[in-house]
């Protein structure tokens, strides 16, 4: 192995270490908005901050490779995917650390209702699993599993979709309560956006591995296979 293939797969490795620490973290927010257990919220608040660590010594290492290296081709790819995948891994971590807050801040109100009606629970699964098998697809340069996240986000899209419009039910019915039904609607927007963010992860994956550029052609997600 020369110096540039030694450096990519130790970035490959630390990349997939901050992808698990993001994975268990969505994990641990489910579950506290599940049971509204705000005694696990400060370790989802301690895995954030080694995440956002884990994000700036990525940036840095890949800026060093760039600087170092001069890559191309294929190296390029890589290097130029994995700090765009960096990003957006950084920003889903944000959402799980935004719904630790959403509990913390939560008074009296019942949401449990609402959680079912608007299945937000069943949203953040999803949103899991297309992080969960857009790192398979990474691990495994599997562009055939990266490319069916396309279609999957569009059915997270339409839940979200639904869910909005609930919410603007209740709030109609149920004014007094508006900042609650309002704080909830944020954190189903930012699953939607968790599956956005997945999506974008995808793209980077086919980009390396295929080395095509998917990005803002639609045409090309239609027809995906699940």
């Amino acid at each position: 192995m020369n110096h540039i293939d030694i450096e990519t797969q130790q970035l490959k490795t630390e990349l997939v270490e901050m992808w698990r620490l993001v994975v268990h973290q969505m994990k641990a927010a489910l579950l506290v908005l599940a049971e509204f257990d705000k005694s696990k919220i400060e370790s989802i608040q301690n895995t954030e901050k080694q995440v956002n660590e884990l994000e700036l010594k990525m940036d840095k290492a890949c800026e060093n490779i760039f600087a170092l290296h001069n890559p191309v081709a294929g190296d390029l790819r890589l290097v130029l995917a994995m700090l765009r995948i960096n990003t957006s891994l950084e920003r889903i971590g944000d959402a799980a650390a935004d719904v630790a807050k959403f509990v913390k801040k939560a008074g009296t109100f019942d949401f449990a209702p609402l959680l079912q009606s608007t299945q937000t629970l069943l949203m953040f699964e999803e949103a899991n699993e297309l992080l969960a098998d857009v790192l398979d697809s990474f691990e495994t340069e599997n562009a055939a599993l990266a490319l069916s996240i396309f279609k999957r986000d569009q059915t997270l899209n339409a839940m979200y979709k639904t869910a909005r419009a609930i919410i603007i039910e209740e709030i109609k019915g149920d004014p007094q309560h508006v900042e609650d039904y309002l704080d909830l609607l944020t954190i189903i927007r930012k699953l939607e956006r968790s599956g956005d963010q997945c999506k974008s992860i995808a793209e980077e994956i086919i980009f390396f591995v295929e080395a095509k550029v998917l990005k803002h052609n639609e045409e090309k997600y239609k027809g995906s296979s699940n």
